[in-house]
């Protein structure tokens, strides 16, 4: 069975940079997490298809579990930049595995953000732990990008609601305990859409086959179906009509999170590009003594840096909430998962023939990271999000 084990612990290419001391050593807690924890699985996680459950228990033993949720429920009570650094040093050890963590995080801050008081101390707790693991459901079979044309229906019925439609594409699904789905409940458009919590086991709720992908394998994606299913109003999540602006709330920071994740395999790739320079000949000299290869590299650590302090901007301004945070967070999505992959694209070619062997884990980082331009908003939309902002100031 093939295990990586590039040395995750030197912090090169200005990882550290713009840091104080408490987050530079949240960065050191999380980097040895993932060389010990992380990395030496991934590439079985990846092959085996394996969600590593008790792997992520005892990563929110540190905490990573609701970083950004309030330390009142269960949370850790960090930042939005915080949650970066953690993401981002996290994935060098399994993109996989910390991107659907950063999606499990999302959902806990959603319900202590829009939840009930009794939602909040029923489920952030033991999300917080990890003891319980949550999914979102927005994406449809017929609306991706148009999500607020979403088609799954809550009828009420008393006092419960009668969700019937699918979700595609659902991370962790039929693997998880909680799913949060939106659903129509009223008219047409983003205004008729809420958000409600459904727990497995509920009766109506079952899963379509485990989908086969190229990456982000370590975490299992599955339709959601939804048939006669009967839930309790007070299971909403928020008030009725409120559900596309939880869902865009929520992607907020998901851009954040999946743009760190891409940070993280980028900073990986580029270490294993530059040792791998050093040590390979041909025409009887390193490849690291061709200068093509030497401008390639400060092309990539300059982009590599680049996205860091954008995705990092981002964070800190959805936290202070600023007006220019929405289009921030699409800005540094974008740009940081196009510029990530092409690092780690750029990568894999450095390593020639053998960057196409499972045995390296650039390739892997390749196939991981390449969802991150579709998943939380593709960007095409991230683009339009921001041609928006500048058309209307």
């Amino acid at each position: 069975m093939t295990s990586y084990s590039p040395d995750l612990l030197r912090l090169r290419f200005k990882a550290s940079m713009g840091l104080n001391d408490e987050q530079i050593q949240m960065q050191r807690i999380a980097t040895e997490f993932a060389q010990k924890e992380f990395l030496p699985y991934m590439a079985e996680w990846d092959e085996k298809e394996y969600f590593a459950k008790e792997t992520m228990q005892k990563a929110a033993q540190l905490g990573f579990g609701a970083i950004y949720v309030s330390e009142k429920y269960g949370g850790t009570g960090l930042t939005r930049l915080d949650s970066s650094i953690i993401f981002e040093a996290l994935s060098r050890g399994c993109v996989s595995t910390t991107a659907y963590m950063s999606i499990h995080n999302m959902c806990a801050w959603m319900i202590e953000q829009f939840g009930s008081e009794e939602q909040k101390q029923h489920w952030i707790p033991s999300l917080a732990s990890m003891e319980k693991f949550a999914s979102y459901c927005l994406t449809e079979p017929g609306s991706g990008s148009d999500a607020a044309s979403l088609a799954t229906t809550a009828r009420c019925d008393g006092d419960f609601y009668i969700l019937n439609g699918s979700k595609a594409f659902i991370s962790g699904g039929g693997d998880t305990d909680l799913y949060v789905i939106m659903v129509r409940t009223g008219s047409p458009g983003p205004k008729g859409i809420s958000c409600i919590l459904v727990e497995k086991d509920t009766p109506g709720l079952s899963f379509g086959k485990k989908e086969k992908k190229v990456g982000w394998n370590s975490q299992p994606t599955r339709a959601v179906i939804l048939e006669d299913c009967k839930v309790p109003v007070s299971n909403r999540l928020g008030e009725e009509g409120q559900g596309f602006n939880i869902a865009m709330q929520g992607l907020n920071g998901g851009r954040i999170n999946i743009a760190s994740c891409s940070l993280g395999a980028a900073q990986a790739s580029l270490e294993l590009a530059a040792n791998h320079l050093k040590v390979r000949k041909q025409f009887n000299k390193p490849l690291a003594e061709f200068q093509h290869n030497q401008f390639k590299l400060a092309q990539m650590a300059t982009n590599l840096v680049a996205s860091r302090l954008l995705v990092r901007k981002a964070a800190s301004s959805l936290q202070q909430n600023l007006p220019d945070a929405v289009s921030l967070c699409s800005m540094a999505k974008l740009f940081a998962t196009d510029q990530c992959f092409d690092i780690v694209n750029q990568a894999l070619q450095m390593h020639g023939g053998y960057g196409y062997l499972k045995d390296y884990a650039v390739q892997q980082y390749l196939r991981d990271i390449r969802v991150h331009q579709i998943l939380e908003g593709t960007n095409e939309i991230m683009q339009l999000i921001v041609s928006r902002d500048i058309l209307q100031n």
